[in-house]
């Protein structure tokens, strides 16, 4: 082959490149989209979800009250109108609203309208903060669930509205390495949050309420 035809088939196989490079359509990543759910105690609802396949963080804090920037113990006292809640952001490529919506009520008592296994009072009862375009996916999967579980679901499904994080000391705490004092005495948060889970009896009563169905209880 002469020097002239090798820089002609190098030039149009340069050009060939170029062109796929120019046609070729980037590939988009999904755009995140949140869910707002209160279940009880927020860390353990935070530590259900970010064990979610397409859940990129799970966020504790407060919403549905009238206070803005409550701290815990504001809430805690019932008085702010505040539950507590998490911001479940996720990748709906991976997994969608109507699936969170049906592990969230697998993963809590929905008939007991006053607080959340041990936790009693307003602020650890649940409900759902929909978006608009989130009310129908949540209407359907709490009729689903009554009829799954045969007994009337109390969980309210109310409008999404402000949600303020709590502070960074509830954050992960169900995996903070962080020495707390208990009165068993010094304890990562870690260990206090599994002992606090245990003595709650949040997975037995779940167990006891969907017994295979229950996505996270151990």
């Amino acid at each position: 082959m002469t020097n002239f035809n090798k820089l002609k088939l190098a030039s149009l196989s340069g050009c060939a490149a170029v062109s796929l490079a120019l046609h070729a359509t980037p590939l988009q990543a999904a755009e995140s989209e949140t869910l707002i759910v209160a279940g009880g105690c927020f860390w353990c609802v935070e530590a259900d979800f970010e064990k979610v396949s397409g859940v990129q963080e799970a966020v504790s804090g407060f919403a549905g009250g009238t206070v803005p920037n409550p701290t815990y113990n504001q809430v805690v006292t019932g008085d702010t109108g505040h539950y507590e809640a998490v911001k479940i952001t996720y990748d709906p490529s991976v997994v969608n609203t109507d699936q969170l919506l049906d592990l969230f009520f697998r993963s809590i008592d929905p008939t007991d309208a006053d607080g959340q296994f041990c936790d009693r009072g307003d602020s650890y009862r649940t409900a759902i903060f929909a978006t608009a375009a989130q009310e129908a996916a949540a209407e359907q999967a709490k009729a689903e669930a009554q009829s799954e579980l045969g007994q009337e679901i109390v969980t309210p499904i109310l409008s999404a509205e402000e949600f303020y994080p709590a502070d960074a000391y509830h954050q992960d705490y169900y995996k903070s390495n962080s020495l707390i004092i208990t009165r068993f005495g010094p304890r990562s948060k870690a260990k206090a949050y599994t002992a606090y889970r245990d003595a709650c009896g949040r997975d037995e009563r779940v167990k006891e309420l969907w017994g295979d169905a229950a996505p996270f209880a151990g």
